[in-house]
Formats: structure tokens, C-alpha cells, sequence
């Protein structure tokens, strides 16, 4: 019985993961959403929403360090409760990232900017796939599912230094885009942070399934090389 009701208590714990990873998702979509579009409301929208990002970690959290507390689990369902506790971090500062963009958008609304916005948009696009893969990834322990954000991880990395590069010489031509220039550069790197912690809940997965660590960024420059 009580083995059952420890199965039944991961389960609705992994729901919860799965509900704060949709609103993940919801998040960085609407973040770079308000840039492209100079909105405003949906900014602030996301801003707002941050605090229900963090009452979702603090209660997982909670409701995690019960089971251990009380159920005392061992072997796999311990190492499945010992990587939830993980996982929330990396999803709450995902959210972050998320929300740092937003004030960036508040910070921009005023500007023309210096160029269209392309690949900040694609870059999100990524990000929002390697959440919800991760995550499907995590609910039915997939490890192929994981090892599929890899090259996504690779991806974004080369669409961060394309960005780069372009508006480097954005401020080499022109001093006065060097503002403007720098806050998307940091949206950029933003996103590209938000596919680290993706690429960590994906290594997670391979953890609970296989009991191995692997570490992605590794296996991505080896496949560079």
C-alpha cells in the first residue's frame, strides 16, 4: 500500500511538472511575442506571471521533500524525487530568462529598431521545442526523446553567433546602435540560456531512465568536431 501510494504521489507530481512546463512555454513564446510586436501588455503579462512560475517551484518543492520525509524512497523513485528537485530550478530560471526579455521589450518600446527581428523570433521558436521535448521526454522517460535535443541545442548555439556577428557590426558601423544592439544581444543570450536548461532537463531524463549522466554540451562539440 504504501508503495502504491507513493507511485500515485510521482505521478501527480509529474503533472505538476508538465502544467508548470506548459506555462514554461506559454512564457517564453509571449516574452519574445512582445518584443517583436512592441507590446506592452503582454510584457507586463509576463512579468505578472513570473510569480506564478515561482509558487509552482516553491510547492513542488514542498510536496517533493514530503515524499522524501515521509515515504522514504529508495533506488529509482528516489532518484526519480532527487532530479525533480533539479528540474525545478533549471524551469524556474528558465522563466527568468523569460521575463528578462519582457523589460527588455518595456526598455526598447520607444525604438526603432535597427534591424528586423529574425532570428530572436527562431531561436524562441527552438526553445519552446526543447521545453515541451524535455518534458515529454521526463513524463514518459524516453531517452530518445532526450538524446532528439541535441541537435536543437547545437542549433541555437550557431543561431546566437550569427546574431552576434551581426550586430557587432551593427555598432562597428554605427556607435549609436550600440544600446539597441547590446539589449538584443542579450535576448539572444537569454534564449540561448533557456536551451542550456532545457538541454539539463533532457540529461535529467537519461539520469531517472538509465541512472547515467551525459553531458550534452560535451557531445554537441564532439559532433562539431
Amino acid at each position: 500500500m504504501v508503495a502504491e501510494n507513493l507511485q500515485n504521489e510521482l505521478k501527480r507530481l509529474k503533472e505538476e511538472i508538465l502544467k508548470m512546463g506548459r506555462l514554461l512555454e506559454e512564457q517564453v513564446y509571449k516574452s519574445v511575442k512582445s518584443l517583436v510586436d512592441k507590446d506592452l501588455n503582454l510584457a507586463n503579462e509576463v512579468i505578472a506571471r513570473d510569480d506564478l512560475i515561482d509558487q509552482m517551484e516553491f510547492d513542488i518543492e514542498k510536496k517533493t521533500l514530503g515524499l522524501i520525509a515521509l515515504k522514504q524512497p529508495m533506488a529509482r523513485d528516489l532518484r526519480l524525487i532527487a532530479t525533480i528537485l533539479r528540474m525545478i530550478i533549471d524551469m524556474e530560471r528558465m522563466a527568468d530568462h523569460a521575463e528578462d526579455i519582457a523589460r527588455i521589450t518595456i526598455a526598447l518600446y520607444e525604438q526603432p529598431y535597427i534591424k528586423r527581428l529574425i532570428d530572436i523570433p527562431r531561436m524562441a521558436d527552438i526553445g519552446q521545442e526543447m521545453i515541451k521535448k524535455a518534458l515529454d521526454a521526463f513524463i514518459y522517460e524516453n531517452v530518445g526523446t532526450a538524446m532528439s535535443l541535441i541537435p536543437m541545442e547545437e542549433e541555437m548555439d550557431a543561431l546566437y553567433e550569427q546574431i552576434f556577428r551581426e550586430l557587432l557590426s551593427y555598432m562597428m558601423q554605427d556607435p549609436r546602435t550600440i544600446t539597441q544592439a547590446t539589449e538584443l544581444l542579450l535576448v539572444a543570450g537569454h534564449l540561448e540560456r533557456i536551451g542550456d536548461h532545457a538541454t539539463n532537463l533532457a540529461e535529467m531524463v537519461i539520469y531517472i531512465a538509465e541512472g547515467r549522466r551525459i553531458d550534452f554540451n560535451e557531445l554537441a562539440r564532439k559532433n562539431r568536431d
